[in-house]
C-alpha cells in the first residue's frame, strides 16, 4: 500500500574496514521526489523495546517529518488523518533500522507512531515547523477502527499515550 505524498528513501550506506557511512539527507534528491520543504528542528527519542509512542499528530497547518532510526529498529507506523484523501484512516507500517538506513518522508495530515523493536532504539525526526503544544494531537495506538498490528507486545506508553483520545473523535 501507499500513501499519498509519503517517500522511502533507502541511501546505500558504505561499508569498509572502519564501519561505514552513509548520507542521512541529500535535498537535492528529496526535491527530485517532491519533497520541498525547509527542515527547522531535529529531535532525538530513544526507547526500550516494545515501547509505543504515538500515534502523534498537529492540528492547523499539521507538521511535515522526515524520519530515520539512528540506532537499533522500530516498527513505524503512519495513518493517513488528511480529510477528503482518498486514503483518509488507512495506515502504512514500515521498518527503520541502523542497518538500511531508510527514512520515511511523511507530509502534514498524517499521524505518527512507532514501536521500539531493539533493546534501544533511537529515533530521529526533522520537522518544517517550529513545535507548538497548543496543535498536539494523539490518537490511540490500539484503536480497533485503525487496526494497526504492532509486531511486539506493548510494554511502555507515555501518560500522554495512554490518555489518548480514539479516531473517530479526530
Amino acid at each position: 500500500m501507499s500513501l499519498a505524498g509519503v517517500v522511502l528513501f533507502r541511501p546505500t550506506p558504505h561499508h569498509d574496514e572502519r564501519g561505514f557511512f552513509t548520507r542521512t539527507f541529500d535535498s537535492e534528491l528529496a526535491a527530485a521526489h517532491g519533497v520541498r520543504t525547509e527542515f527547522v528542528q531535529e529531535s532525538q527519542s530513544r526507547s526500550r523495546r516494545g515501547t509505543v509512542r504515538g500515534l502523534h499528530g498537529r492540528s492547523g497547518a499539521g507538521e511535515a517529518k522526515l524520519v530515520r532510526c539512528a540506532r537499533g529498529a522500530v516498527h513505524d507506523v503512519v495513518v493517513d488523518a488528511r480529510p477528503g484523501s482518498p486514503t483518509y484512516g488507512e495506515h502504512l507500517a514500515v521498518t527503520l533500522d541502523d542497518v538500511e538506513f531508510a527514512h520515511l518522508y511523511i507530509p502534514p495530515g498524517f499521524l505518527h507512531g512507532f514501536q521500539a523493536l531493539t533493546e534501544q532504539s533511537d529515533v530521529c525526526y526533522r520537522i518544517d515547523r517550529q513545535h507548538d503544544p497548543a496543535e498536539d494531537v494523539a490518537v490511540r495506538y490500539d484503536d480497533p477502527t485503525l487496526d494497526i498490528r504492532w509486531p511486539q507486545r506493548v510494554t511502555l506508553l507515555s501518560a500522554r499515550d495512554r490518555a489518548a483520545g480514539k479516531w473517530g473523535e479526530w
